[in-house]
């Protein structure tokens, strides 16, 4: 089928002025329930472009800025309807003089529970936190999180924050020179998901999925799920939260039948009704908490996260080389 490219003009009430994006994307509906998420005849807004990989989506309602990720360029973007895409912080993710990575910069981007702004540092190698506050921020960083074991870690790439304030996030191999387990600089022998406690203890939650990557909780934080970037595993786990640790692992869903489409099982969210926005092979996979596939978002290039608006009406995505929102009911 041929693609088409639409233009759509909002109005932003803020500005009073005229905002112009280009649309991309199709709604596959799958199963009636997903009239309750999203109209079927939506189309993502293309609301900023020109990166080399974006990542690591944040929405921050106090701003009422998107902050994001270019991992290549070591730099984080923000977006705010009135001025659009502007450089917020370089470098993000790597602060030393030379890299052999090509993935340097910050990845994941979530705020801990004082605020603050808190990063999955590839180049650093490390789960930092921004020292300044929001509106004003400089690169300088909180180590919060660098070893186990008395190992460094590959390259932290996702993260949620629990509601006692202790910090999940997956380690897999992306930031690293050679991007995969056979690198000479890798000290971890496996890829792990790892949970770091207020007082600063790091334990493995686990080293069974091969390539951990998105990570986040179902409402009551007793269960979350876990993605796979692994082409060969091309899954997601849920497993049950229980006094910390994982319990209980299962696939939640999986798109190993999906051959020769961009994108794999990374970034997700989930809102507060359980349903799940996750990237997975042709753009957005969305499901109800009992694994059930809803639809998809159908996008040609592929998605590597997703946030959600403070109201959960808008989900933005990145998308490779841009960024997209696209409205929700």
């Amino acid at each position: 089928m041929k693609k088409t490219t639409a233009i759509i003009i909002g109005l932003c009430i803020s500005c009073c002025s005229f905002a112009q994006y280009k649309t991309t994307g199709v709604i596959e509906r799958i199963n009636d329930a997903l009239d309750l998420v999203i109209d079927k005849n939506s189309k993502a807004e293309i609301i900023a472009e020109g990166f080399e990989w974006s990542e690591g989506p944040l929405w921050v309602k106090r701003y009422k800025m998107l902050l994001f990720s270019d991992v290549p360029t070591n730099t984080i973007y923000k977006w705010t309807a009135e001025k659009g895409k502007e450089i917020y912080l370089q470098p993000s993710g790597f602060t030393g003089t030379s890299s052999k990575s090509k993935e340097p910069g910050s990845n994941g981007l979530l705020l801990d529970p004082q605020g603050n702004l808190v990063l999955c540092q590839h180049g650093n190698r490390q789960m930092a936190a921004m020292s300044s506050g929001l509106d004003k921020p400089e690169a300088h960083f909180l180590r919060l999180a660098s070893h186990y074991k008395g190992k460094r870690f590959s390259s932290p790439n996702d993260a949620v924050y629990n509601r006692q304030g202790d910090l999940f996030f997956t380690d897999p191999p992306y930031g690293l020179p050679m991007q995969n387990d056979l690198d000479p600089e890798k000290e971890i022998p496996f890829n792990g998901v790892y949970n770091r406690k207020k007082n600063g203890i790091v334990s493995l939650l686990t080293d069974s999925i091969t390539r951990p990557n998105g990570i986040a909780f179902f409402p009551g934080e007793k269960q979350l799920i876990i993605a796979c970037s692994d082409p060969a595993k091309p899954n997601w786990y849920s497993y049950d939260v229980v006094d910390g640790e994982l319990k209980n692992g299962k696939i939640f869903h999986t798109a190993k039948m999906e051959k020769g489409i961009k994108g794999l099982p990374d970034g997700l969210k989930i809102n507060s009704k359980g349903i799940v926005f996750a990237t997975g092979p042709g753009g957005i996979w969305i499901f109800n908490s009992n694994a059930v596939l809803l639809g998809k978002i159908k996008l040609d290039e592929a998605a590597s996260n997703v946030a959600l608006s403070d109201d959960e009406k808008n989900l933005f995505i990145t998308n490779d080389m841009r960024v997209l929102r696209i409205g929700l009911k």
